[in-house]
């Protein structure tokens, strides 16, 4: 079975509290009408902190879409490296022993994508399959891990690179003053995560099943309008209340594999907001504590979109509180509304060596 093996997580030194969100909040929409909604809203996001790319002085400022997303490929190819490094650590392997690499962003954009990048620059084979996923928003994170799996399946011995990297802040709209996108400007923050998906071995979460699931006629409820100033994020009324559709879906998936949905050991859970995680505890009739993890990460560092999922998992790991063969569920919900569901059972095997056969190439900037 392969494994997913423990992420490794990242987020820029740029923090900002929510003390400060709500004051910018009432100094820049003072004479907004709805700007009290606004401010309960962002207060009870339950994010303390969230990390930004930029500045905040930075930030606030627009200097066209093209400045925007040149900041987000100079920061990408400095932040991504050490990430992935540490990925490769955790999960036993070298650069050289990478066959796919599935590149996760919603908030930037390059053709070539940064998997060209990155085996041009970072010592990976040539013949690295590439998988860049950018449409599928929040969830992207688990849309990285099901195609990790699936290329696992079609690819015996093949290890699978999962990078997630979002930079939610550059997409911040000064004259967007609709109260969806004045609650998104105190949620969103800025991460960069990578984890690795072995053919075999390793320790982490041995993935034995994936779905992929759309709630019909919701494409409108979380999406992009492209203008001359970038991305502006929309985001209807309706989107707190998915978690009482999608919870069914949690349960016909796990069902399809013989399993309870209400009856599992861990749940990694990509964290929206803290109405995604109240309305999934309700739903599923699962104790609100089960979702410990992805709370932490909304709490510490808001939502960093697809990063999400492989931030809860990181945590996951340094609780230590799992014995192999626990059950667990891994899900990202995202525009669609789509929902990408793992299921799987936790392996530890820390002394597992690297695959023999090393491939790797002299290429400039190798990673270990």
């Amino acid at each position: 079975m392969p494994v997913l093996c423990r992420p490794a997580v990242d987020v820029p030194e740029h923090a900002i509290t929510l003390e400060e969100t709500l004051d910018l909040a009432r100094r820049l929409h003072h004479d907004h009408d709805s700007l009290p909604l606004a401010l309960r809203l962002i207060s009870h996001t339950e994010v303390r902190t969230r990390h930004l790319v930029q500045p905040i002085e930075k930030t606030l400022s627009h200097p066209g879409f093209e400045e925007r997303n040149r900041v987000y490929v100079e920061e990408s190819r400095k932040r991504v490296p050490p990430v992935v490094t540490r990925a490769l650590r955790n999960a036993h392997l070298t650069v050289g022993q990478i066959d796919a690499i599935v590149y996760v962003s919603c908030t930037g954009f390059t053709m070539p994508s940064m998997t060209a990048w990155m085996i041009n620059n970072l010592g990976f084979r040539t013949d690295v399959r590439q998988l860049p996923i950018a449409q599928l928003g929040c969830a992207g994170g688990g849309a990285a891990i099901n195609r990790a799996l699936d290329d696992c399946r079609a690819h015996p011995g093949a290890n699978v690179l999962i990078v997630a990297c979002e930079f939610c802040s550059l997409c911040y709209q000064p004259t967007d003053t609709t109260v969806g996108n004045l609650l998104a400007n105190g949620l969103f923050g800025d991460a960069v995560a990578a984890a690795v998906t072995r053919s075999a071995g390793g320790s982490g979460i041995d993935l034995e099943r994936n779905a992929s699931r759309l709630v019909p006629d919701t494409e409108d409820w979380i999406s992009y309008a492209v203008k001359a100033t970038g991305f502006h994020f929309l985001l209807d009324r309706r989107v707190p209340r998915t978690m009482e559709q999608l919870a069914p879906v949690l349960r016909e998936v796990a069902g399809e594999h013989g399993w309870d949905a209400s009856a599992l050991d861990f749940y990694v859970i990509h964290a929206g907001g803290p109405r995604i995680l109240d309305d999934l505890s309700k739903f599923l009739m699962v104790n609100a504590t089960m979702f410990e993890h992805s709370r932490a990460t909304l709490t510490e560092y808001g939502n960093i979109a697809s990063a999400v999922v492989l931030d809860a998992l990181r945590r996951t790991f340094e609780a230590a509180d799992l014995q192999p063969g626990a059950r667990g569920l891994v899900a990202g919900f995202g525009p669609g509304i789509t929902a990408e569901v793992t299921l799987g059972r936790w392996t530890a095997d820390d002394s597992t060596p690297a695959p023999p056969g090393d491939r790797v190439q002299n290429r400039r900037r190798s990673l270990p």
